[in-house]
């Protein structure tokens, strides 16, 4: 697990220093976008990254990686500013929830674009009442239907596209960031 020093730490934050975890999933990458995505992550964290790549199976000439990391609030969220850009990559970033902060999943793929989904404390997708409300407002102008809105809040559709990769294959390492005793 990448854990920042306080003087990094720091520099990320402005000075605050209200941290949390969080894990970065690359499902696919073509070859030549690892060593600029490992550049990319380490700017967010302010010191160089390594990655650890592995073959993606679920599509040629991919490869994917896993990157636990504690930092601070918003962590999730600048890793997905910084690769989105790249836009033959998919990848997911994760960020548990901190004091006053809650949960956050940023899923990215390229035909979908960004999603962003708050989680509850029991892990499951939060909707503010505003975004459902627009749904409805979209549904009852004939603009979108309702189930197809509701679907697209929760991120189903990312999740679909994403499940192929999100299987590493056999041999692939398995990190788990908590064990319960």
């Amino acid at each position: 697990m990448r854990m920042l020093g306080k003087t990094a730490l720091a520099r990320v934050t402005g000075g605050s220093m209200s941290t949390t975890r969080g894990v970065l999933y690359i499902h696919a990458a073509p070859s030549a976008l690892c060593p600029h995505i490992e550049w990319g992550v380490g700017g967010v964290f302010g010191t160089p990254v390594r990655l650890d790549w592995i073959p993606q199976p679920a599509e040629r000439a991919a490869y994917r990686t896993e990157y636990a990391w504690t930092g601070p609030s918003g962590t999730a969220a600048r890793l997905t500013s910084t690769l989105k850009g790249w836009q033959r990559i998919r990848f997911e970033a994760t960020e548990e929830a901190s004091p006053g902060v809650e949960a956050h999943r940023y899923a990215y793929t390229p035909s979908l674009g960004v999603m962003h989904t708050q989680i509850g404390l029991h892990g499951d997708v939060v909707v503010p009442e505003e975004r459902i409300k627009h749904a409805m407002l979209m549904a009852g102008l004939g603009q979108q239907d309702l189930v197809d809105a509701l679907n697209e809040l929760l991120g189903r559709p990312w999740d679909a596209e994403l499940e192929p990769f999100r299987y590493a294959g056999e041999g692939a390492p398995v990190r788990w960031l908590h064990k319960v005793v």
